[in-house]
């Protein structure tokens, strides 16, 4: 075997199809968000950009209120916990984060992770791995964490069409009504922009006796009267039986975290080994989520101008006949088609115009729809959604991509 031909090969496969991936070095401004310095690895000179597909999509990692909090834990508590959550661990600020997070979701108990990536992982795949003779149902469109999870559990995983009810019911129609199953789906998928038909879907799971488990890291925060995502705003968090979310979204921070009844909390929490062989949460990562999260829990005023945002730039993208594919929520993608001129459309923008938005190409979305995915916030101007537009109608007519039909 020739080790060294074997990863530079791999490596020049990606550099020929355009699906390199490039680190952009950026340096937050605090106060200044969405826009940062950016350091160009030629010159090593800074210049400011406008940052056009952060995920922190409320700004909330530079809200005063959680940037002192977390300030005010790391000089209280100091920098780290000192292990994973059974030896030495577990602080009050864990706690009261987790009592918060199941709050938010009317559920009994929370857990807390490191990431929404290792909450998937851990609480999905120790479910399918533990209970016996489970089948996972999963949307074609979920996200990497959960299908690693199902991957790693060793259960039987069935695909069923994106947000197709028919499709999934004509598979649970299938399975064994005695045969435990999951039902896994996103609440919002973050490279569509749409949601899923949570109603419907737990209706199938109670017809055909199925545990369901909701990804909502790209809507809490974000959607509903307190923030609890889109099952709280469509009024179903109380039928499903996890919900998952994240920190580092709408929240501005690190981590991730289920929401479910005792017994199923406890059960993760206990068989996990993603989780119980994990060091904990620092305490201001953790002292700056629980800020956000009870943040927003009360105010209303970052996620409506949120959606105000969104869809003033969808209209500014329309009027301009630019190729946006039209979606339900904050989540703007505009389709490029092709993953070299979408690498290269990122590349023009970041270099000619001072944008910065990162190219998606397969395998995040599936070949033939790489896009570049724009998430306005509620920081963004008018002027900066005017710049935006103008360099990408510049951008387009350089590369010769096409129009909106």
């Amino acid at each position: 075997m020739d080790y060294a031909s074997f990863f530079a090969d791999s490596l020049s496969s990606l550099h020929e199809e355009g699906r390199y991936r490039v680190f952009a070095n950026l340096e937050r401004v605090s106060g200044k968000h969405p826009k940062a310095m950016y350091r160009d690895p030629l010159t090593g000179q800074s210049r400011e950009i406008t940052v056009w597909c952060s995920n922190d999509y409320l700004g909330m990692g530079q809200n005063k209120t959680v940037q002192q909090a977390m300030a005010e834990a790391a000089l209280d508590q100091g920098a780290g916990v000192g292990g994973t959550r059974n030896i030495s661990g577990t602080n009050r600020l864990h706690v009261e984060l987790e009592r918060e997070l199941a709050d938010l979701h009317g559920k009994e108990a929370g857990l807390i992770f490191t990431s929404g990536y290792v909450s998937n992982l851990a609480a999905l795949g120790t479910l399918a791995a533990n209970l016996k003779d489970c089948v996972v149902l999963s949307d074609r469109l979920n996200h990497a964490s959960m299908i690693e999870a199902m991957r790693w559990s060793k259960a039987e995983k069935i695909i069923f069409e994106h947000n197709d009810m028919a499709d999934l019911e004509s598979k649970l129609r299938r399975l064994d009504p005695e045969r435990p199953k999951i039902i896994a789906f996103e609440s919002c998928y973050s490279m569509e922009g749409d949601f899923a038909p949570i109603g419907t879907i737990c209706d199938l799971a109670e017809k055909y006796n199925a545990l369901t488990y909701l990804d909502e890291v790209h809507a809490v925060g974000l959607y509903g009267l307190h923030g609890g995502g889109v099952s709280e705003r469509d009024q179903q968090a109380h039928r499903i039986d996890v919900i998952e979310g994240t920190l580092a979204k709408a929240f501005g921070c690190m981590g991730g975290y289920i929401a479910a009844n005792s017994d199923i909390v406890d059960f993760v929490r206990s068989y996990a080994s993603a989780f119980i062989f994990t060091t904990a949460l620092p305490p201001s990562l953790t002292a700056g989520a629980l800020q956000a999260v009870r943040h927003l829990k009360d105010s209303q005023q970052e996620r409506l101008k949120l959606q105000e945002r969104a869809a003033a730039l969808k209209s500014k993208l329309r009027a301009a006949q630019l190729p946006f594919m039209m979606s339900e929520s904050h989540i703007v993608p505009v389709l490029v088609g092709d993953a070299r001129r979408c690498r290269e459309a990122s590349d023009i923008l970041l270099e000619d115009h001072n944008i910065y938005v990162q190219p998606i190409n397969y395998p995040t979305v599936p070949r033939g729809t790489e896009r570049l995915r724009f998430t306005p916030g509620p920081l963004h101007t008018d002027e900066d959604m005017d710049n935006l537009v103008e360099a990408l109608k510049a951008t387009w007519e350089r590369l010769s991509l096409s129009a909106a039909a």
